[in-house]
């Protein structure tokens, strides 16, 4: 029996009571496989979570969408992005706007995830792409903007290679859902990206990623078998050995002499 999807009522209720665990899946086959093994949450690609067979493959996976805010357009253009999201089969959108656009799609009843700690869309204002929080000042600004999220209306915050020690002390003085990536097991989620797990990431690997499959070097073996197959079709196209009698389709004696006959 596929078991219930959840909603956000679902996961407010395992706060403090365990990890949930999270994909950010980009293809069909990825959903499919987050399904069957039982993952709670996932990220995807806009274009992914509308496809028509999206909720054929996945249809118990609580499913987060969203763009990079400064491509969304105005907060109209964002609400309508939203609801057509939603309505397509997304169930949270993910928001890397202010505070003012999460609560503008929060009082529209849009479920909203933040983002907290090193965010890629903002990583020049916290000094590239590395750890944030690592002085008490820097982490108690994080916990007054895990804080102003809860406040704005958004229901979980990612939370991006920060401390353990400062994601964990967070965690237990706020309501809202924290999902790590990179943060340490003191959140709600753990949060890795199915590339980085199934070894497909051929350039850098995070810190936080853990690797379980070499799925690189399968396509490897792949691309080799890919590319001696057509050398091998080429060789008998040049040898007269493809096609064979089997591959074409012959005519009747009767006609083809009927037809040879006819000919000038």
């Amino acid at each position: 029996m596929t078991r219930k999807k959840p909603t956000v009522q679902d996961l407010r209720a395992k706060k403090g009571k365990g990890q949930l665990t999270m994909l950010r899946v980009f293809t069909l086959d990825e959903a499919a496989a987050a399904q069957e093994a039982g993952i709670d949450v996932v990220s995807v690609p806009p274009d992914l979570v509308s496809h028509p067979d999206y909720r054929r493959v996945a249809p118990s996976l609580f499913s987060m969408t969203g763009v990079d805010h400064r491509s969304a357009g105005t907060r109209d253009d964002y609400l309508r992005f939203a609801g057509k999201m939603l309505t397509a089969g997304a169930d949270a959108m993910y928001c890397s706007g202010s505070l003012a656009t999460v609560k503008f799609l929060a009082d529209e009843h849009i479920p909203v995830v933040g983002h907290v700690g090193l965010v890629p869309s903002r990583n020049t204002f916290t000094g590239g792409f590395k750890a944030v929080g690592k002085t008490a000042t820097a982490a108690f600004a994080m916990l007054d903007e895990v804080r102003a999220y809860e406040a704005a209306g958004a229901f979980a915050v990612e939370i991006e290679v920060v401390p353990v020690e400062v994601a964990t002390e967070i965690s237990r003085r706020v309501g809202i859902l924290l999902w790590s990536m990179g943060a340490g097991p003191g959140c709600d989620a753990q949060y890795l990206f199915s590339e980085d797990i199934l070894g497909e990431n051929r350039g850098h690997l995070p810190r936080h990623a853990k690797v379980y499959r070499n799925f690189a070097a399968e396509y490897d073996r792949l691309q080799r078998e890919r590319v001696a197959a057509y050398a091998e079709f080429i060789a008998d196209v040049t040898t007269g050995a493809y096609p064979e009698t089997r591959h074409v389709v012959q005519m009747d004696p009767a006609e083809l002499a009927t037809f040879r006959r006819g000919l000038t």
